[in-house]
């Protein structure tokens, strides 16, 4: 089963080529968005979340200043409620192999938890010691979400200018991980996402 017809993938890829990244509304079906959303808030009422650092693998650490979120990693053992979404994440990877000729060898996703006030400073996706990360990856998981609410994700556009992108349920962002400069404005409530990245060498390799 495919979730995506090949015109839409190839309209997708075009507008992640041309200008970095690409916004897709409506990327998932409600059923798969309820599956994802309930498993996320039973996994935070669980207390599973952790404090996210800055950094790769050994080399992370805590600072508040700079990010302020709490992340729960995703592995298809441990969670296997999420078939549905591995099955799209693995499509997604063919599709990036054979219209953008990349060789990813890997993925890596975690929920992304932003309690008011949280926020996380412009950054690359791509760690000065570890240089695996190809296309990142967002799927946001709020609901009811107005102007004003704060959140957003700012990226900063290769000619200069500035793109805000309200995270609102059902919205997906891919862009390319190792020049879009981005970062996630403060929120004034909670924010939920679902976000990953492409590597194209398996994680815990790929080290400069």
């Amino acid at each position: 089963m495919n979730f995506f017809s090949e015109e839409s993938w190839i309209n997708w890829v075009d507008q992640l080529s041309d200008q970095d990244y690409v916004v897709i509304d409506d990327f998932i079906s409600e059923d798969l968005y309820r599956e994802i959303r309930s498993h996320f808030l039973a996994k935070l009422e669980e207390d599973n979340f952790d404090k996210a650092g800055i950094g790769a693998l050994g080399l992370n650490t805590v600072k508040k200043e700079v990010r302020g979120d709490f992340t729960y990693w995703l592995d298809h053992e441990k969670d296997p409620e999420l078939e549905s979404f591995y099955q799209l994440k693995d499509e997604l990877i063919y599709v990036m192999k054979r219209y953008c000729f990349l060789s990813i060898a890997d993925s890596e996703f975690h929920y992304a938890f932003y309690p008011p006030g949280a926020h996380y400073e412009a950054h690359v996706d791509q760690f000065a010691e570890r240089n695996n990360r190809i296309i990142s990856f967002v799927l946001y998981l709020n609901e009811g979400w107005q102007k004003g609410d704060g959140g957003e994700l700012k990226i900063f556009e290769k000619d200069g200018n500035e793109q805000l992108i309200e995270p609102i349920s059902k919205r997906c962002v891919m862009f390319k991980s190792d020049c879009v400069l981005h970062q996630v404005m403060p929120t004034t409530k909670d924010r939920y996402s679902l976000t990953g990245w492409l590597l194209n060498n398996p994680v815990g390799i790929g080290f400069l």
